[in-house]
C-alpha cells in the first residue's frame, strides 16, 4: 500500500476514500492520465501542490485585469488522439489558428513571415533567397513524412523488456506484442523507402545546423528554423542531435491556449469521475495520509526517486542513473503587461490594432544560426547572453479576453541563461532587472519604444521554475531531450514503460516517453499501461 501525506482543506474527502489510483502533480499529462484512468473505471485522485492545476501549462492573473501563460508559452504539441478521445473541444479547448505563425525582423528592413500559407511562405523566402524558396516546400513535405512515421511511437508505450521475475506467460505476451511493435516499425521503415530512411538517420543524428545548411542559403530562415531545435535546451545549433529536436518540434497539429487546455483536460477527467485538489503538498505536511495501491507521479523523475521516494527502496544502479540524468536548462520566461503593441521598424504594413506581423512566434536577435550559437556559448561559459535569443508572442492578439482593451499580454522566452550565472545571481534583484532590461533593450532595436510601453512584467529564471512550477533545474521537459535520454532510454535505460522499481508506483510526466512539450502522450501512454496492469493482476 502506498501512502503520502500532504496538506489539504479537502483532507477528509480523501482520506476517507481507498483510491485506486492517486496522481502526484496536476499538469497537464497528470490530468490526462487522470482523465483515461477515471474513463477505464478507476476511482481517481489528483493532488496538486499549487494553487492552480496546470503546472507549466497553467494561465494565471498575474497582472490585474491580465491572464499570462505562466511557463509555457505555445501549444502546437497536443496529441490528435487525446483531443478527439477525451473531446476536448467540448470541454471547453479553444484552438486558436496562427496564420502567419512565425516573424522574423531585420535590423538590415527586412522580415520573414511563415505560417500554413504555402503560397506567402514561397514569396516571403523568395525575399532572401528564390532556390530556398522552390526548396522549403519540399523540405516541409520530407518533415510531415517523418512526423507520420513517428505517430505510432508517441502514441503507444515503449517495448520495454520486462522487469523483475516474469511469469513463462508475461514472458511470452511481452515477447509477442514487441515483436508485432518492431515488425509494424520495419513495415513503416520500408513504406518510407531507402532515401527517405537515411535522411531521416541523418536527421535523428546531426547537428540541426548542418541539415539546414544543406537545405538553404539563406541565413534568416536557417535560423528561424533552427529555433526549434534550440528552444528549450542547453544545446547549440551544432550539437549532434539537435535536427530531433527540430523533427520533435513540428509534430504537433494545433494551437491554443495554455489555459484552456489543462482546463479542458481537468473539466474531462473531473467528467470521468476523478477528485482534484489543489493546494495539496505531497509528503510530510500535516500528517493526513491518503491510501492508494497505485501511484503515478507527474513530478520530475529527479523529484519523485531523489525526494518523495522513501531512501533505499531503490536499487543503486537506478538511483545513480535518475541523479546523473542530465536537467541542465538555460531558458528563462518573462511575461509581460504592455499599454500598446510593439511596433516593428522594419515591417511597414499598416494596422490600426495588430497585423500579420503580431500573430505569430516573434523571433528576436536570431537573424543567423551563429548568433544563436554565440549566445549559446556564452551561456557554456557561465555568462546570460549578452544578446539573448527571443521568442515572443502575443496571444492577447488571437485571443481577446486575455487583457484588457487596448492593452497586451506578451510572453518571452529566453535563452540562454545559466542556472547559476558566474557574473552574478538570479536571487539578486538588480541582476535581474539587468538582465530583463538587456531583453528589453534587444527588442526596442526592432521596435523602438518597446521598453516604455511596460507596464509590469513577472520573471522566471531556471532556479524560479525549479522552486515555483518544481521542474528540476529548470528545464521544462523534465530532462534533456538528448539522443541518450530518449524513447527506451528515457527516463533511464531499462525503465522506459514509466513503471519504476516501487511496485505500484509509475511516471506520466514529461521525463518518459516521448518526451516534453505540451503533448499529452506520456500521460495518455501512462494510463494505458496502469489499465493493463490491473488487467493482468484482477484476471
Amino acid at each position: 500500500m502506498w501512502r503520502r501525506s500532504f496538506c489539504t482543506g479537502a483532507a477528509s474527502t480523501l482520506k476517507e476514500t481507498k483510491w485506486d489510483a492517486l496522481v502526484i502533480g496536476g499538469g497537464h499529462n497528470g490530468l490526462t492520465a487522470a482523465a483515461y484512468l477515471a474513463r477505464g473505471g478507476l476511482s481517481v485522485a489528483v493532488i496538486e501542490r499549487r494553487h492552480v492545476i496546470g503546472g507549466a501549462a497553467v494561465t494565471e492573473e498575474l497582472v490585474p485585469g491580465f491572464k499570462f501563460s505562466r511557463c509555457s508559452y505555445l501549444q502546437s504539441l497536443l496529441r490528435p488522439s487525446i483531443i478527439s478521445e477525451l473531446e476536448l473541444a467540448r470541454h471547453g479547448l479553444k484552438l486558436l489558428k496562427r496564420s502567419p505563425s512565425s516573424f522574423t525582423p531585420c535590423l538590415d528592413g527586412r522580415y520573414l513571415l511563415l505560417g500554413p500559407d504555402k503560397e506567402l511562405n514561397h514569396s516571403e523566402i523568395s525575399k532572401f533567397s528564390k532556390r530556398d524558396a522552390d526548396a522549403y516546400s519540399i523540405y516541409e513535405s520530407q518533415l510531415m513524412r517523418f512526423c507520420k512515421f513517428m505517430d505510432p511511437l508517441l502514441d503507444s508505450p515503449t517495448p520495454e523488456s520486462l522487469q523483475g521475475t516474469p511469469s513463462f506467460t508475461d514472458r511470452l505476451k511481452n515477447k509477442i506484442h514487441n515483436s508485432a511493435f518492431w515488425t509494424s516499425c520495419f513495415n513503416q521503415a520500408l513504406s518510407l523507402g531507402q532515401k527517405d530512411m537515411v535522411d531521416f538517420m541523418d536527421l535523428l543524428l546531426s547537428p540541426a545546423s548542418k541539415v539546414l545548411n544543406n537545405w538553404f542559403e539563406s541565413d534568416v530562415l536557417k535560423a528561424t528554423l533552427a529555433i526549434d531545435a534550440v528552444i528549450g535546451a542547453t544545446g547549440s545549433v551544432h550539437t549532434p542531435g539537435s535536427g530531433y529536436v527540430l523533427l520533435h518540434h513540428v509534430m504537433g497539429e494545433t494551437d491554443g491556449g495554455m489555459g484552456s487546455i489543462s482546463m479542458a483536460i481537468g473539466n474531462a477527467a473531473r467528467e470521468a469521475g476523478a477528485h482534484i485538489v489543489t493546494n495539496a503538498e505531497v509528503l510530510l505536511a500535516d500528517g493526513t495520509e491518503v491510501h492508494s495501491s497505485t501511484v503515478l507521479s507527474n513530478a520530475t523523475p529527479y523529484k519523485t526517486f531523489m525526494e518523495l521516494v522513501p531512501n533505499k527502496v531503490l536499487p543503486e544502479d537506478f538511483v545513480l542513473s535518475i541523479k546523473y540524468s542530465d536537467y541542465s536548462s538555460a531558458t528563462t520566461k518573462i511575461n509581460i503587461a504592455v499599454d500598446k503593441l510593439p511596433q516593428f521598424e522594419c515591417c511597414k504594413l499598416s494596422h490600426p490594432d495588430s497585423g500579420p506581423q503580431h500573430v505569430g512566434t516573434i523571433h528576436i536577435g536570431s537573424e543567423s544560426m551563429e548568433e544563436i550559437d554565440t549566445a549559446c556559448q556564452e551561456a557554456v561559459n557561465g555568462l546570460p547572453s549578452r544578446r539573448p535569443i527571443i521568442e515572443m508572442t502575443i496571444p492577447s492578439v488571437v485571443d481577446k479576453t486575455i487583457s484588457p482593451p487596448g492593452k497586451h499580454v506578451i510572453n518571452l522566452f529566453i535563452q540562454y541563461t545559466p542556472y547559476k550565472p558566474s557574473d552574478g545571481s538570479w536571487s539578486d534583484p538588480a541582476y535581474r532587472e539587468s538582465f530583463a532590461k538587456r531583453c528589453f533593450s534587444l527588442i526596442d532595436e526592432y521596435a523602438p519604444g518597446f521598453s516604455s510601453s511596460i507596464i509590469s512584467y513577472d520573471m522566471l529564471t531556471p532556479p524560479d521554475l525549479e522552486r515555483e512550477i518544481g521542474l528540476t533545474g529548470g528545464n521544462i521537459f523534465h530532462g534533456a531531450m538528448g539522443l541518450d535520454s530518449l524513447f527506451l532510454m528515457r527516463p533511464v535505460k531499462g525503465w522506459s514503460n514509466y513503471k519504476t522499481p516501487v511496485q505500484g508506483l509509475y511516471l506520466c510526466g514529461s521525463g518518459t516517453h516521448p518526451g516534453g512539450g505540451v503533448m499529452g502522450a506520456p500521460g495518455r501512454n501512462a494510463a494505458k499501461v496502469v489499465l493493463q496492469d490491473r488487467k493482468k493482476s484482477s484476471n
